[in-house]
């Protein structure tokens, strides 16, 4: 016999089912595929057991093991030649079951053991099955959902509680920044002021959430000292330097909402009393003093973002409202440089702003009116520190939804924005801003997590020229 090579488990399959007697359509549908490719396996098995007909190549197939005479069933009438190439439909039974049974005279076929009954599964069963399929993957999910469900339960804009804390990115080199001390324990939203020679933090938020702590620190040690307690912890507020105290309005306290207290912190005491309260609850907002008196911009009072103007006059000890922004938005900040407060940036809700404004309390009750436009930021900022040194403005920070790449200063001079380097990337918002000499210190912040961080920036450079005498 002409054996061309073995047959593969296909046609083998094929080969068996050809031996029970079905046809090329009831072996396509056993075996998933199309009669086509029946035919096809057919042809190769022709070939390769060197055989004309199907009877030959069930004859072969109990020959060589693979079907047992019990198993063979007739050959199909209605498969034509031109289907299988050889089968004939005049081939009957009898003649096939005796041929097979004088061709396993010299090769006997091998016993195939019954198939075991297994009785089918229950509809009950399969439902307790999917049961406890679904409770099984219920109880996986469980923690990841209740996981996302307290984080968009508690994350807002107002508080970083919640938030997936990261490390921050590699501090870059830059020059004129250095790190100084830093602070006692890692927060950002916290107010800070300066007396022109030692730097004060006030509140902020940290990762045990909102905190009473004043911190002191004095650069000529670099150190810093604890303060007494502010009597509301608050996140979210500023500290003004104003007639020699520190004034903190607003806040949110530890409940999230926005409270009216003011209260003002005097150095030479270490002593804190409150003052007038705001008009209505307020946080988030920016702020500066000028002319004695303090200015409060927009900000958020609880439900919504806000575009108002208070002012307090610490002679009487009260608050007046004065003419509002042009648009509503918080974690703005201001600085009063000459005549005028600048107010930059802010977030509305949804972006942070590039709006640079300038107010001229004077301007107030006339026809013209205290706001003017400027030139707004090279890129929006929101949570950012403003502070005024000499002729020019510092902004510092941001990030909150455009990646941070530079600082900036303002030239009142010229009227533009140009940029400086920055010590954090990608993020740096919410921290606090404060001017001492002639230098700035931006202290703590978020950057994917609570900061520390206490950073000096060379803002003015003196530069020493020698003193000659007559005659030298």
């Amino acid at each position: 016999m002409n054996d061309l090579g073995p047959l593969s488990e296909r046609e083998i399959e094929v080969m068996k089912l050809v031996a029970l007697g079905k046809t090329n359509q009831q072996i396509a549908r056993d075996l998933s595929i199309s009669p086509n490719t029946v035919k096809v396996h057919l042809r190769n098995i022709f070939e390769k057991l060197g055989v004309q007909s199907r009877t030959e190549a069930t004859m072969e197939a109990v020959r060589r093991g693979w079907v047992s005479v019990g198993e063979v069933a007739p050959v199909p009438a209605d498969e034509s030649a031109d289907q299988d190439h050889l089968a004939t439909a005049g081939e009957m039974a009898n003649a096939n079951s005796a041929t097979l049974a004088s061709a396993t005279v010299s090769s006997p076929p091998k016993t195939v053991e019954p198939v075991p009954y297994r009785p089918p599964i229950a509809r009950w069963q399969r439902v307790y099955m999917v049961a406890i399929g679904v409770l099984f993957l219920l109880a996986l999910l469980a923690p990841i959902w209740w996981q996302n469900r307290s984080q968009a339960a508690t994350v807002t804009p107002f508080s970083d509680v919640g938030q997936v804390q990261m490390a921050p990115a590699a501090r870059p080199k830059v020059s004129r920044w250095i790190g100084r001390a830093p602070l006692p324990e890692p927060a950002d939203r916290l107010a800070l002021a300066s007396d022109g020679s030692k730097l004060y933090t006030i509140g902020g938020e940290t990762a045990s959430g909102i905190t009473d702590r004043v911190t002191i620190y004095d650069p000529r040690s670099n150190g810093w000292a604890a303060g007494a307690s502010k009597p509301t912890p608050v996140a979210n507020a500023n500290a003004i330097w104003l007639r020699d105290r520190i004034y903190v309005p607003g806040g949110t306290t530890v409940d999230g909402m926005p409270t009216d207290a003011v209260e003002v912190y005097d150095p030479k005491t270490d002593t804190w009393e409150a003052r007038a309260a705001l008009p209505f609850p307020l946080a988030a907002y920016g702020s500066a003093g000028l002319n004695g008196r303090l200015h409060l911009f927009g900000g958020w009072d609880g439900t919504r973002y806000l575009a108002d103007t208070l002012i307090y006059d610490p002679e009487t000890d009260s608050w007046s409202v004065g003419m509002p922004m042009a648009e509503p938005r918080a974690f703005l900040a201001a600085s009063s440089l000459q005549d005028h407060i600048y107010v930059v940036g802010g977030y509305d809700g949804q972006r942070e702003l590039a709006t640079v404004a300038a107010y001229d309390p004077a301007g107030e009750g006339t026809a013209a009116g205290p706001w003017s436009s400027r030139a707004p930021l090279s890129q929006p900022r929101g949570g950012l520190g403003l502070v005024a040194l000499g002729q020019r403005l510092y902004a510092v920070g941001g990030g909150w939804t455009e990646p941070l790449a530079f600082n900036e200063q303002y030239d009142i001079k010229t009227g533009a924005w140009s940029r400086i380097e920055t010590p954090a990337v990608g993020q740096w918002r919410n921290l606090a801003l404060a001017a001492l000499g002639n230098k700035l210190y931006a202290v703590g912040g978020w950057n994917g997590s609570y900061l520390g961080t206490n950073e000096e920036y060379q803002a003015l450079l003196q530069q020493l020229l020698p003193l000659f005498t007559r005659g030298e």
